[in-house]
């Protein structure tokens, strides 16, 4: 029952928003008629405005502020792509520096390999005794070096010429250098 009584106040409401149109839509026709039939009232200029050269004033300052904003928002955005420009063109620099001092650097960084090598290569072909005369003069850091590049033959040959303090020392470093390295 309750379905029946929505669809006819439902309906009702329909009828009234129509009624509502119907009313509306004649009461313009009959305004519109009576300027159809007066050929004055159509021909009539619509009523000035009261300020019309006060708002084209305001247009034009309005304009004119737009216009200087524009220009420095056109300054500002070519003053940062210049900006931008140099900017990555001294990016480019500083990466091909970059490039050059790491090429510098591996080239030093292997000379003086060759050259440590070289040097560990001499203190094993030396006679053990001359040689640990020489490691017992060393600071114990630097022996510590050379006697851990060498084999351990040649390593033990030197050390057993040393003192027993110095080897001691010596050892000490060379043992302890790889402590803190990580074991995973």
């Amino acid at each position: 029952m309750s379905r029946r009584t929505g669809r006819g106040v439902l309906f009702i409401v329909a009828m009234l928003f129509a009624a509502s149109g119907a009313l509306r839509l004649g009461s313009g026709v009959g305004a519109a008629l009576a300027r159809a039939e007066d050929p004055a009232a159509s021909a009539a200029e619509p009523a000035p405005c009261e300020r019309p050269a006060a708002l084209a004033e305001a247009l034009t300052q309005r304009e004119g502020r737009l216009a200087v904003r524009e220009a420095a928002l056109n300054d500002r955005q070519a003053a940062l792509a210049l900006a931008d420009a140099v900017i990555a063109e001294r990016l480019a620099q500083l990466e091909a520096m970059e490039a050059e001092l790491r090429a510098t650097l591996a080239l030093a960084d292997g000379a003086a390999e060759a050259d440590i090598q070289k040097l560990t290569a001499v203190y094993k072909a030396m006679k053990p005794k001359d040689a640990a005369a020489l490691f017992e003069a060393m600071s114990p850091e630097f022996a510590a070096g050379f006697l851990g590049r060498m084999p351990p033959d040649s390593a033990a040959a030197i050390l057993s010429g040393m003192s027993a303090e110095a080897a001691y020392g010596v050892s000490v470093i060379v043992a302890g250098r790889n402590a803190a390295a990580p074991r995973d």
